[in-house]
């Protein structure tokens, strides 16, 4: 059946409507059945965080994946995203989507708070707890944060993806978002019916405020597109990266095994160094007595504040930290650069490094230093190499490559500096905090250099692009 361009975009208008008046609807029935007390609710909200509780408390692995997946929808998660989402808005100069992200996102730190204090509903009471959470409990507000935040993204972005790939990226959002939802209930820290709230008021939210910065697209004089195809479709070829000629088949497969090979002849390299330091070496050596005597000096010489300090600053090297840095220098590089290959190079040498470090922690397997540790509980990895360091060293030694060949003179120096004086700082930390020995930190910074000189050569981020090729259109 032929549909009518104008009846076409009648029905998605009218589906759209429908939509947010379907979840302003659902809100309002759960608000008012929340507030009643409505028995059947409160008992289906009982009966599935009981069930979901006793499920989940006794496996400690699925109790730990839970709480990383909760942590994509938090407060702290969606602000970082969505701030360095309007950052790369304005880089690209596209105010207005910038605008609509910053109001978007500002409602949700209204109406979560301001809710959940006029309904006031206390949190579940499971037999198990294995997680808390301050505050009240209706809505949930990672449910919302996490249907607003993933919502925008969706919006702003879509015009940059390709039609036949737009279901796929739609689902796989909707899935986050849910999973998110899930893991609140699981972890006991809130009620299905709260979850659902938040969704529904996600969804909402979204839809009044699309709706309003379609008016505003129609005051400035450009008619507003079907929802459909994003936020702002005209958009969509200035948010997506420069045209670049595509790798042939040959290339990439050859990239891949130069990365390949090169990685486990620096496994070969780390396994050795490992063996040579545990098995080879003597108890009494120049490097052994070395290693435990620094470690042995720095624990005798510990004062509290430099004990408070060294704990915050070994946090750079972290996890968190690494990833936050990496996720943000990739989003301003294809915002500035508008390439692909730098971010591949970054990420390439991030992912390679975790890679590596996993590997050779586990065949060393090197036991922690003999002497008392600063700091929370240490990870369940070996000693060698050196993680924190490792990770440090080789992502602001990939971001100073990358300044050093693209940016301006004067950010040049500033990167050299970082990726020179952090990795020695939180090698420091760890040294001071009694969790490596002076050999694990040499491992990591020999890990650090043979692992970016090999992705600098194979991917060669900085080679400009070919112009023989040119992609068609996301829309297309």
């Amino acid at each position: 059946m032929n549909v009518p361009r104008w009846e076409g975009f009648a029905l998605r208008a009218s589906a759209g409507l429908l939509a947010v008046l379907g979840a302003a609807a659902g809100f309002f029935l759960l608000l008012g059945a929340v507030e009643y007390r409505f028995r059947p609710l409160i008992a289906l909200d009982r009966t599935v965080g009981d069930a979901l509780n006793d499920l989940v408390a006794a496996n400690g692995l699925l109790v730990g994946a839970l709480h990383r997946v909760t942590d994509l929808g938090g407060r702290e998660t969606s602000t970082y995203v969505l701030v360095v989402v309007t950052a790369f808005l304005l880089i690209r100069r596209r105010p207005r989507p910038a605008v609509y992200v910053v109001v978007t996102a500002m409602g949700t730190l209204v109406l979560s708070p301001a809710l959940k204090v006029l309904v006031g509903r206390l949190r579940p009471v499971v037999d198990t707890p294995v997680a808390d959470a301050p505050g009240m409990s209706f809505p949930s507000g990672h449910a919302l944060s996490s249907t607003v935040c993933y919502g925008v993204l969706l919006l702003v972005f879509l015009p940059t993806v390709r039609r036949g790939w737009r279901p796929a990226l739609i689902a796989t959002v909707a899935a986050l978002v849910l999973l998110i939802g899930f893991t609140r209930v699981a972890l006991g820290v809130h009620f299905l019916s709260d979850v659902v709230a938040g969704w529904l008021l996600g969804v909402l939210w979204l839809g009044v405020t699309a709706v309003a910065f379609r008016r505003w697209l129609r005051d400035g004089g450009t008619s507003p597109p079907p929802i459909a195809e994003g936020l702002e479709p005209g958009a969509g070829r200035a948010l997506r990266g420069a045209p670049e000629a595509r790798e042939r088949t040959e290339h990439l497969l050859r990239g891949i095994s130069e990365l390949a090979v090169g990685g486990v002849l620096i496994f070969g390299v780390l396994f050795g160094a490992g063996l040579l330091v545990t098995e080879v070496l003597s108890t009494g050596s120049v490097v052994v007595s070395a290693d435990r005597g620094v470690a042995q000096w720095m624990a005798r010489h510990r004062v509290p504040p430099l004990t408070d300090v060294s704990l915050v600053v070994t946090r750079v090297g972290g996890t968190r930290w690494i990833v936050t840095v990496l996720v943000t220098v990739c989003v301003l590089v294809l915002a500035l650069l508008r390439r692909w290959r730098p971010v591949l190079f970054l990420l390439v040498v991030v992912g390679g490094e975790t890679l590596l470090f996993l590997a050779s922690s586990a065949v060393v397997s090197r036991g922690r230093p003999a002497v008392p540790h600063a700091g929370p509980e240490l990870p369940p990895t070996s000693s060698f190499p050196s993680g924190h360091v490792a990770a440090t060293a080789c992502l602001y030694g990939a971001i100073a490559l990358l300044a050093w060949r693209c940016a301006r003179r004067r950010w040049r120096l500033p990167a050299l500096a970082a990726a020179i004086v952090l990795p020695v700082v939180v090698a420091f930390t760890r040294l001071y905090g009694g969790v490596h020995y002076l050999t694990d930190v040499l491992g990591s910074l020999l890990l650090a250099s043979l692992w970016l000189a090999l992705c600098w050569w194979v991917i060669r981020p900085t080679a400009p692009p070919a112009a023989e090729e040119t992609p068609a259109p996301a829309g297309d």
